[in-house]
């Protein structure tokens, strides 16, 4: 298969670059490379790919839509993995703009890319955010999405319904992944497990927010890496167009065992620093997961405990010699 992937130096983007340029598919990445985290990160996820013969990238911007709908022109997709956008649901809160433009109008771009180009089957990042203010757990998706609590759930959902829109209009196929916190190697500085890392190393405090009163579906890269692959490989079904699946672990964690778990492979206490809830955040996440199970056989094996592990693991090696640890990040 011959594959478009949009933000291919991000933390998903490269894991699942790396599963399907081993599974021999001819992969053409492309990313801005922009710096609401360190470049350099992204720069070092991409050396992992060039040693690949299938793998091309080009540094490009998707919200820049004449220079993206060359990109389509000049090549035919048999599917476009589409996880390019401003992440963070905190930061939604202080540049909403950066937001709707690489994930309302970036979105919008490919998905004209796509209808114009014919291209068979559309993969997107949507998230757990959509969920909101939703309490029936877990969360399946036919659940109610229409209380978004940061603008970040909002560009999500806004890309659900486009995608539906362009299935309804012009025939677009696609299937939207509403990632569930996904964590390990190479993962983004502003996450959870990062920061808690480099404090507890440094023997700064973290902050834990709502007393640590809080469950996540965390979900180690590997697993979504798989499920990710299994789903761009098969042709979409064709009905219904516009499909969703959770993509998460199905078994939520309490933050302060996430915590105490990072400790142990540290070898080294957190300085808790207790808060009240982010605004924009929510209380728990939790996935249903037996429509992706039943579609691709999806079953998520990665424990917490090893997941921290592989994550200490990488981080102790990424930063040891001249690279300096990561700065200016908050818990």
């Amino acid at each position: 298969m011959k594959l478009l992937v949009t933000g291919a130096a991000g933390f998903i983007g490269m894991h699942s670059c790396k599963r399907l340029l081993e599974r021999r598919h001819e992969v053409f990445g492309i990313d801005n490379l922009n710096d609401y985290y360190d470049p350099a990160l992204k720069r070092a996820r991409l050396e992992q790919l060039r040693p690949f013969p299938k793998f091309a990238f080009e540094k490009l911007d998707i919200a820049d839509a004449p220079a993206l709908g060359a990109a389509f022109e000049s090549r035919r997709f048999d599917a476009v993995l589409h996880l390019a956008a401003q992440a963070g649901v905190r930061y939604s809160l202080e540049n909403p703009m950066a937001y709707v433009s690489s994930n309302v109008a970036g979105f919008l771009n490919v998905l004209e890319g796509c209808r114009r180009s014919q291209v068979p089957h559309l993969c997107y990042a949507s998230s757990s955010s959509v969920y909101g203010a939703n309490t029936e757990m877990p969360f399946r998706e036919d659940h109610r999405v229409d209380q978004p609590v940061s603008m970040y759930a909002v560009t999500k959902r806004a890309n659900e319904l486009m995608a539906h829109s362009y299935s309804e209009l012009y025939g677009v196929r696609s299937t939207g992944l509403r990632f569930f916190t996904v964590y390990g190697p190479w993962g983004r500085p502003d996450m959870a497990l990062f920061i808690f890392t480099r404090a507890i190393l440094a023997g700064q405090p973290i902050r834990v927010f709502n007393g640590g009163d809080m469950l996540r579906d965390f979900t180690y890269i590997d697993d979504i890496a798989e499920a990710v692959t299994a789903i761009v490989e098969r042709p979409h079904p064709g009905t219904p167009k516009a499909r969703l699946f959770n993509v998460g672990h199905g078994s939520p964690v309490k933050l302060m065992d996430f915590v105490h778990a990072v400790e142990h492979e540290l070898g080294k206490k957190a300085r808790i620093e207790f808060a009240l809830m982010q605004p924009g955040d929510v209380q728990a996440t939790y996935a249903c997961t037996e429509k992706l199970r039943a579609e691709i056989g999806y079953a998520p094996s990665t424990t917490i405990e090893t997941g921290v592990e592989r994550f200490v693991e990488w981080y102790r090696s990424y930063y040891a010699g001249s690279r300096s640890s990561p700065s200016g990040l908050v818990a």
